[in-house]
This record gives C-alpha cells, sequence and structure tokens, in this order.
C-alpha cells in the first residue's frame, strides 16, 4: 500500500492518510473496525479520551498483529483533565487503557480552559517520553501563535475542520508560517450540503475513475494536509486510503477552492454560546 508522509516540526513523521474514531461505539465492533482499517493499510489511528472508545481501540490495534513502530497513535486531552497533574494522570490512563508505552501524538482537544497548565504537562510528558510529537485541536491562528510563543515546544500539529465547503486559508497560511502541520477532521462535511452529489467534484471523480470521497482526501493530502476518514465498513476502508495513484490537476484544484463558503459546516468554537457548551462539559 502507497501511504505519503508529511515531516513535523520536531522531525517526526507523520502519515497523511489516517482513520478517524469519533463517535464511534466503546464496544468490540470500534476494535474490529480499527483492526480492519489497519488491514487495509492504514498507519494512523486517531481517538480521544471524550470519545470514550480508548480501550476498544487499544485493542483493534492489538488484534490487527501489526507492530506498534509501525503505527502512528494519536490521542486527545479533553478539557476536564487541563490541570497539571490531571492531565499527567489522564496520559498515563490513557496509555493503559491502550496497551501503549507512548503515543505518536497526543493533542489538545479544545482551546478553552486552562490551556496553559495542560500543555506543560504534555512538554514533560513528551520529554519522558511517553508522547512523541504534541499538538492541539480547533485552535484558531491567535491561540495557537500565543501558545508557541510562551511555552518551550511549538504545537507540531493543529487539528481543525477542513472540508471543500470550508478550506481555512486563512488558519492554513497562519499554520505555515509557524511550521504547524494541519490535520482536517470532517473532511467530507458528514455529508452535509449535497457534498457528495456536488457537479464539481463528481466530474473531478469521473474525470480519474474515482469517487469524490477519494477526491476530497486527495485534494487535502496533496497539499500536505492529513487527512481522517471514518468508516466502518471495510471496502470503504480500502477505498479511502486508495487516493495515491492520481493527482489532481491545477485547474481541478482551482475548481476545488472555488467550492469554499468560508463557513463551518458544524459550529464556531469562538462563539461564546459554544465556549459555554464546552464549559459545561467540564
Amino acid at each position: 500500500m502507497i501511504m505519503e508522509f508529511v515531516t513535523l516540526n520536531d522531525g517526526n513523521k507523520m502519515p497523511v492518510a489516517g482513520y478517524g474514531v469519533f463517535q464511534m461505539a466503546t464496544d468490540d465492533s470500534t476494535a474490529q473496525a480499527v483492526a480492519d482499517a489497519i488491514k487495509a493499510g492504514y498507519r494512523l489511528i486517531d481517538t480521544a479520551q471524550a470519545y470514550d472508545n480508548e480501550v476498544a481501540v487499544g485493542k483493534g490495534i492489538k488484534m490487527s498483529g501489526v507492530d506498534r513502530e509501525e503505527l502512528f497513535v494519536t490521542s486527545k486531552l479533553w478539557l476536564s483533565d487541563y490541570e497539571y497533574d490531571a492531565a499527567m494522570a489522564q496520559i498515563d490512563k490513557a496509555l493503559s487503557d491502550m496497551g501503549l508505552e507512548y503515543f505518536d501524538l497526543y493533542l489538545l482537544h479544545q482551546p478553552v480552559g486552562n490551556v496553559y497548565s495542560a500543555w506543560r504537562a504534555l512538554e514533560d510528558a513528551q520529554k519522558a517520553g511517553k508522547i512523541k510529537s504534541i499538538g492541539v485541536s480547533n485552535f484558531h491562528n491567535d491561540r495557537l501563535v500565543d501558545l508557541g510563543l510562551f511555552n518551550d515546544v511549538k504545537p507540531a500539529v493543529n487539528q481543525i475542520e477542513i472540508n471543500p465547503f470550508f478550506q481555512r486559508e486563512s488558519e492554513l497560511s497562519v499554520m505555515a508560517d509557524e511550521g504547524v502541520v494541519a490535520e482536517a477532521w470532517a473532511p467530507f462535511a458528514e455529508g452535509k450540503n449535497g457534498i457528495f452529489t456536488n457537479e464539481t467534484l463528481v466530474a473531478i471523480a469521473q474525470a480519474h475513475n474515482k469517487t469524490v470521497g477519494q477526491v476530497i482526501l486527495r485534494w487535502l493530502t496533496q497539499r500536505g494536509i492529513v487527512a481522517l476518514a471514518k468508516t466502518v465498513r471495510p471496502e470503504r476502508m480500502r477505498e479511502n486510503i486508495d487516493i495515491f495513484d492520481f493527482k489532481l490537476t491545477d485547474e481541478e484544484m482551482k475548481l476545488v477552492a472555488e467550492l469554499n463558503t468560508n463557513t463551518s459546516q458544524f459550529f464556531d468554537h469562538r462563539d461564546p454560546e459554544m465556549v459555554k457548551y464546552l464549559a459545561a462539559r467540564h
């Protein structure tokens, strides 16, 4: 299976195509899906404390039989544990729950709460060898730059919503300047606004004898953006990772760029009501 990689600002290499498990079950069905994804060729597996399925993901990794060194495993810290001691304890718990000795990447899941205290815990866990790379998720430009300026370690990755309807050009520009790799969650916008029947995307897919989903993932990875895809169907897993045998033309890339509405398909993390919602889940 062909795979492409990006090099993070700490020198570690990360696959550009990953398997995500958001909103997946906590039971063995998720373990089987993870094992199937690894069998299909995925080496980047992305979970989170807030998904409540770290145990199942760990089982799936073990079931796969693939050497740990071949995998790139990511999890994320929820803001309920953004105090230093709580963050350190949660990292240890997550490693134990998943049967791992280290995470390849560990992220702060949200840009609210005691971010600085949590970040220093991630820095120390990295120094202790429990985490290879550290990063953030859902951080806007100001928060990302602020975190990098006032701490010893700059984030290696920022995992944010990116899809053809919400292309995040401002964020991508700042991340490029700061040496932070962008990672896209919800690249398919969860099917919203007819993304899979969009005329532009369908035409590009037909030109390459590919699916719309494959075109979207290639549109991302071709620009060095790490893309996460989720499915429980093995045939769809194989399809979603079969994206490295074609390349979009400059004209096709421009056509996709024209689909941008610069509007989130979900919610705005800067909305005060969203901040209150996240705090309530604290």
